[in-house]
């Protein structure tokens, strides 16, 4: 049986902030996007209790509450958002190429443009009792939500770079901050090693594992666990950040499109483009230093512009319905 073709102008694959800012532009535009929101429509944000930090709203707001204004935004606009998983990519690397993009293995979508918005996925223990308490004080975002926590105890798990810039930027504004490092040894440059062991409030574990996380609705304290000891011990803490690194969402279109070792699509320049014609990426599928949702939604804006402008050099782009 033959799989539904449809053809559209601009489609975009993902749901965060990214995807919803590319819509609105695109759709602006009028470059009639598709929206597929894959497996976690609104992306990362909706896992986030509270953000605080993006601009126009003095009060905060709720993450999910956020992910379904922008999607609403976008339909305001006309973006015909769809809940749907990308399964298959067949990507040209002809200018004025088709690309086609099999949903749910059901349906294929004939695109002049195709928008990658698929994100990254944050790295966690994946221990019962943190995955309980994610949003109750557990967190995979120090520069997101470390402010809730200011002149409290905490603790940060890693031992990369990334783990000891948010472990020195909780210092700043916590109480004390106690990091866990598996080995014995950091693996963060030197100059990060540096800056770490000269905080007074910053206290390194080596050799050191959570055991479990304390508290029923929040977090209350921390069980660690000495990896060639055994011996455990439990101090108190309010919030847990797990700094381990992040995953993109981008295995669906490895072979196809130029990638870091890591799996973050490589665009050019300061724009979004791709080595593929007709092809951008936007959001934390692209962005391994930033990865904020007003980064995110920037970036957004950039490739259904980048889009736009594409579509207006090749041939007859207004024959797509």
């Amino acid at each position: 049986m033959s799989k539904k073709v449809e053809q559209v102008k601009t489609l975009i694959i993902g749901s965060g902030p990214a995807g919803y800012t590319a819509a609105i532009y695109a759709a602006r535009a009028d470059l009639k996007p598709v929206l597929y929101t894959g497996m976690e429509p609104g992306g990362q944000l909706t896992t986030t209790t509270e953000v605080d930090n993006f601009p126009g709203y003095p009060e905060g707001i709720d993450g999910p509450t956020m992910m379904i204004q922008l999607q609403q935004q976008a339909e305001r606009f006309g973006t015909d958002v769809r809940i749907g998983m990308v399964t298959a990519v067949e990507l040209s690397k002809e200018l004025g190429g088709i690309h086609k993009v099999t949903v749910d293995n059901d349906k294929i979508i004939e695109a002049h443009t195709v928008i990658i918005s698929t994100g990254a996925t944050a790295k966690y223990l994946n221990i019962p009792s943190e995955q309980r308490l994610r949003g109750g004080g557990v967190s995979a975002c120090a520069v997101c939500d470390g402010f809730f926590y200011k002149g409290q105890d905490v603790a940060i798990v890693g031992g990369g770079d990334t783990a000891a810039e948010e472990a020195s930027y909780l210092a700043n504004i916590c109480n004390k901050v106690t990091m866990l490092i598996r080995k014995d040894y950091m693996r963060a440059s030197k100059a990060m090693q540096h800056r770490v062991n000269s905080l007074p409030n910053l206290e390194v574990r080596y050799n050191t594992q959570v055991d479990e996380v304390l508290g029923e609705q929040v977090v209350e304290g921390l069980r660690m666990v000495n990896n060639q000891t055994n011996e455990k011990e439990e101090i108190a803490i309010t919030g847990l950040f797990i700094a381990i690194g992040h995953k993109p969402n981008t295995d669906i279109f490895k072979g196809q499109i130029d990638m870091d070792e890591t799996g973050y699509i490589l665009t050019k320049g300061k724009s979004t483009k791709t080595n593929l014609p007709g092809v951008f990426a936007c959001g934390d599928a692209q962005d391994k230093e930033y990865r904020q949702a007003v980064t995110a939604a920037g970036t957004g804006c950039m490739a259904a512009l980048d889009a736009e402008r594409y579509l207006a050099t090749v041939e007859s782009p207004e024959e797509v319905a």
